[in-house]
Parts: C-alpha cells; sequence; structure tokens
C-alpha cells in the first residue's frame, strides 16, 4: 500500500479495515522491500553461508530436497535459480514421493540416489524433524543442510547447519516465515557474503528479486500468518506479476486458471495458482510442479500448466467425492459433540491420502472443531500404516496436542510435525481408535464452550453508494490480504430481488439495498440447498471486481446467508 492512499482523501472504509488489523500509521502501513527484516538475526546464516561459499568455490555437486507442497515446491525452485544466479554450476532437485516415501529427507529416498552422491544436500521446507535422512545422507559422505520453518521436536538433528526461525532462541523477530522465505533470506545472507568477498567488483552483482514471484506464492499458499514482513514478500512480489515480471511458469499457471497477471491478489495465489502446484503432489508427482516453476521455456511451461490443470480437476472431484462421504459419516455428529466428542477423527478405507488434508480443513470449518482426517498409506490401500493431516481453530494448537498424546502415550504415533494450525502424523492403523480416544481427551481438556462457538468478524455495513467498482480497487490496493490478514468482510441486509442456480450448487443473486436505488449482482458459492432464498437475507460478504464478459462491474461474494 502506498503512503499516499494515507492521505486525507483515504477513503473511510480502507481506515476502518485497515485499523481492524492493526495498521493505523503510514510507517505500519509502508510495504516497502526496504522496510523487509534485514537477514542478520536469523540464527544459523552464518555457517550455513559458510558452507555455500565452499560449495560454490569447489564446484560441489548440490541436491535440493523439497517438500511435496506449494511451499516446499515454490521453495525448491528458489532455491535452485537462485542459486544458479550466484554461481552453483552442478544444482539439482528431489522431492519426496508422498505415498513411497512420506514427508521430508527421509533414509528411504536418500537410499535411492545413485553414485555419485552430491556433495551437499539442502533441505527446503523439511528437514527439522528428518533424523535418520539426515544421518543416512551424513553416513555417505554428504553434507546437509537444513531450511526449515517448521516447529522442531525435542533434538535436532545432526545437520551440517540449520537455519530455521522458530528453533528455542532464535532471533529473527518474525516467526511466521515461510519455507519459501527462509530459502529466499538464505540467498540474500549468501550475496551479501560474496559481495564482502569481493566477488562483485568487476560487475553486477545478482538480482535476486526476480524471486519474489514465487517467494509470494509459496507464502500465501503455506498459510502462515501475513505479519508486516511477510506482507512486505508477497506484495513485492504481486507487484512484479501484475507487471508481467514472472517466471513462464506461473504465467502458464495464471492463463489455466482464467486470470489476468495485472489483477492478480492472493487470493488468486491461494485458491488458484496455489491448489494447481499442490494437485501434483497430492495425486501425481511433485517433480511436475516443481518443472514448471523451474522452465524457462514458455511452450513447455505451459504444457506443464495444463497438465498441472488437468491433475487439480482431478483432485477436486476426488475432493468432493471424499466430502460428501465425510458428511454422511457426520450425519449423527451433532449427538456425539453433545456428548462432550471435541477432537474429531475421520478415517475412510478408500480415502487418498494426498486429498485428507482438504478434507479436515473443510470439516474443521463446518463444525468448528480440530479434525483429523486418516487414510492409508500405501497406494493400494493394504498397508498397516496410516496417514493423517490435521486442522486446528483458534485457541487449540495442533502440533503440540500431537505431542501431548505421545507424551501420555509413547509409541502410539509414528511421526508427527507441523505448526499451530495444521499437522500430519502417521500411526499404525490398529492404534486409530485409542489415538481417537486421547486426542479427544486432550482437545476436551484444552477448549471451552466458547472457544468452540464459531465467530463470524465482520469489518461493518457499506452504505449503497460505497458498493461501488473505486472501493473494491482501493480494497486491492490495501492489501495483500489472507491467513492472519484477513480479507476484508462487510454485512447487511438486503432485498433478493432475482435468484438462479448457477453449476447446481451455486446462487446467483440481484439484491436491493435499503439505502440504494440499483441492484446489486452477488455469488454465493455452494448456496443453493434445494429451497429458494428468503426474500430478504443478512448477508455476510465481500465485495469483488466483477469482470465477466467484459462487464468491469462489482458483485457480492457471499460467505454467510440467512433470513433477515
Amino acid at each position: 500500500m502506498s503512503t499516499e492512499a494515507w492521505g486525507s482523501d483515504q477513503h473511510p472504509v480502507i481506515a476502518r479495515v485497515l485499523a481492524a488489523r492493526g495498521v493505523v500509521d503510514p510507517e505500519s502501513a509502508r510495504l516497502s522491500l526496504r522496510s523487509l527484516l534485514a537477514p542478520a538475526s536469523l540464527g544459523g546464516l552464518g555457517q550455513a553461508v559458510e558452507l555455500l561459499v565452499r560449495a560454490l568455490d569447489e564446484n560441489w555437486r548440490i541436491r535440493i530436497v523439497g517438500d511435496f507442497d506449494c511451499d516446499g515446491a515454490t521453495g525448491t525452485a528458489v532455491a535452485v535459480r537462485g542459486l544458479r544466479l550466484l554461481g552453483a554450476r552442478q544444482v539439482e532437485f528431489d522431492v519426496p514421493h508422498r505415498m513411497r516415501h512420506g514427508y521430508g529427507l527421509s533414509a528411504e529416498l536418500v537410499a535411492e540416489w545413485p553414485a555419485p552422491h552430491p556433495e551437499l544436500i539442502v533441505t527446503v521446507d523439511n528437514g527439522i524433524s528428518s533424523h535418520a535422512g539426515v544421518d543416512a545422507a551424513r553416513a555417505r559422505g554428504m553434507r546437509v543442510l537444513v531450511t526449515d520453518h517448521h516447529l522442531p521436536g525435542e533434538t535436532l538433528p545432526a545437520a551440517d547447519a540449520i537455519v530455521n526461525p522458530n528453533l528455542p532462541g532464535d532471533g529473527f523477530p518474525s516467526k511466521s516465515l515461510a519455507g519459501v522465505g527462509v530459502m529466499f533470506y538464505l540467498l540474500l545472507a549468501l550475496r551479501a557474503r560474496l559481495r564482502d568477498l569481493g566477488r562483485y567488483a568487476s560487475g553486477e552483482e545478482p538480482d535476486l528479486s526476480c524471486l519474489l514471484d514465487l517467494v509470494a506464492l509459496g507464502t500465501v499458499a503455506d498459510l502462515v500468518s501475513l505479519d508486516r514482513n511477510n506482507r512486505i514478500l508477497v506484495a513485492a512480489g504481486l507487484a512484479r506479476m501484475r507487471r508481467g515480471q514472472l517466471c513462464p511458469g506461473l504465467a502458464a499457471l495464471v492463463e489455466v486458471s482464467g486470470r489476468q497477471c495485472a489483477r492478480l491478489t492472493a487470493s488468486d495465489l491461494g485458491f488458484a495458482l496455489g491448489p494447481r502446484i499442490n494437485a501434483a503432489g497430492r495425486l501425481e508427482d511433485m517433480r511436475l510442479g516443481i518443472r514448471c516453476l523451474l522452465s524457462d521455456e514458455p511452450d513447455e511451461a505451459r504444457e506443464a500448466a495444463l497438465q498441472l490443470n488437468a491433475i487439480n480437476a482431478e483432485r477436486r472431484e476426488r475432493q468432493q467425492a471424499m466430502l460428501d462421504e465425510a458428511e454422511a459419516a457426520l450425519e449423527g455428529c451433532d449427538e456425539r459433540l453433545l456428548r462432550g466428542e471435541v477432537g474429531v477423527t475421520l478415517f475412510s478405507q478408500g480415502w487418498h491420502a494426498g486429498v485428507i488434508g482438504l478434507v479436515a480443513s473443510k470439516m474443521k470449518d463446518r463444525l468448528h472443531r480440530p479434525v483429523i482426517a486418516f487414510a492409508p498409506a500405501d497406494e493400494d490401500g493394504e498397508g498397516s500404516l496410516l496417514r493423517g493431516s490435521a486442522r486446528s481453530i483458534e485457541g487449540f494448537h495442533i502440533r503440540d496436542a500431537l505431542a501431548a498424546v505421545q507424551a501420555r502415550h509413547p509409541g502410539l504415533i509414528g511421526r508427527f510435525g507441523g505448526h499451530a494450525m495444521a499437522a500430519g502424523l502417521s500411526l499404525e492403523r490398529d492404534a486409530l481408535q485409542a489415538f481417537s480416544a486421547a486426542f479427544d481427551e486432550i482437545a476436551c481438556a484444552a477448549l471451552s464452550e466458547e472457544a468452540l462457538r464459531a465467530e463470524i468478524l465482520s469489518d461493518g455495513e457499506l452504505a449503497a453508494s460505497e458498493i461501488s467498482r473505486d472501493l473494491a480497487e482501493a480494497l486491492i490496493a490495501a492489501g495483500p490480504f489472507g491467513q492472519g490478514f484477513p480479507e476484508p468482510c462487510f454485512d447487511g441486509e438486503f432485498e433478493v430481488s432475482e435468484w438462479r442456480v448457477v453449476a447446481e450448487r451455486h446462487l446467483k443473486l440481484s439484491l436491493r439495498h435499503p439505502g440504494g436505488s440499483m441492484p446489486v449482482s452477488a455469488i454465493h458459492f455452494g448456496g443453493w440447498q434445494g429451497n429458494p432464498p428468503p426474500g430478504r437475507v443478512h448477508l455476510v460478504y465481500q465485495l469483488a471486481l466483477d469482470d465477466y464478459r467484459d462487464r468491469h462491474g462489482v458483485q457480492l461474494m457471499v460467505r454467510e446467508c440467512w433470513p433477515a
């Protein structure tokens, strides 16, 4: 957001929205890269940078080991592109397969690598819990540099260097860096060290800002909190993308998702581009997603983007089928919850381990309770191991809850890790019932009745004259919005003039504001429940641009609807 927008002509709605999110003065509103936190206070950078300087000087083979989600994919692409910019001549990547290897740098993944082995492994968005994988790599003579942002366990892996803002005692002020953000900071520090060593005395130093499009996508897609530092990174990346300064792979993904570069928002990154990258890791192989992001040939990038688009369509179909099954399984859920079961676990033999995180997220939203969805860990579903994906609500730290279960019942969980709001785990199939009871016990003790009541937060009502394209565009300019810095949401009563069902599930509405004479267009995705909407409704909505078929208008994106 430019500081000019903070002047006396600033729209009062914008001031209200920003103030509600803690932005109350021009300085906190400024999202210039000059205000980015310096790398110096990020622990472990010194040792990591010296390791990389030696790798560059001695032309080591470097293998980046990423993760099979969008943060891991973008972080891997940033690592490969960035290290090549800074002089590395032998950089390649690998990423575990979700079903064969599980999460992170594992001993099984290391064992698959043929000779000659890399001299240096650099993990991105994983590694802080990869004790066995790090040990296996070092036993084969490889050095390991771990870059991660996940919370560590009681002990750290025996890596040659570790960079993670969430290590105990780390002084970096922002604990919300995504994995791709940690890697970007490492590259900034490496460039600074090479500058100090005089490597750029006779020429221009590499411009790492060309990586910010990938940093923005990975940060938004990983749902880390958009604190001021992350908002600076995302705003800078979006600005480049809107100017058309984005890598061919992202440009192709924008095209196949039906978006326009000039109008991209953080919401587009989270709901259009991110899922298409994530789909590769969920159902296929994330190497496809990373190759798309690394491609410098537009035709090659577009072919990869089309494949990702098709995989994402398959993912949506599987997700809907799994959600329908979960909804059916929860038909009697209200009775269960009335009996006090607040830590919800779900399992189906036919579910796919790559999609259970989405099921857990949807069920968490519906129930406003922490939810863990399980599926067989192997592709044929016949093995004894289950993989679980957990999603939580405010006030319940899901990774700490899993640690508490493990402390009370040693050996019940195989492996686990994650954040406050999301985590992953594995356990034996015959341990599921015992785990479900233990998890529910932890949740019941931690969550009060008040915490289990969902709240809908609104930025207030809009006058009829404020429902305009100018305000919609001003709200976009005031972003980026996302996790921890929520999208502006308004509420109010409207009369329903006309309505129709779109694509069998959605409601298209024509509304009338009590204070206006012109009709207001609205869309309620998933809003068709089989009955006509009432004549007067109370809506919670977001203000959005409507450029469908060159309308150049504005519409309400309905989030909640009930009779007025």
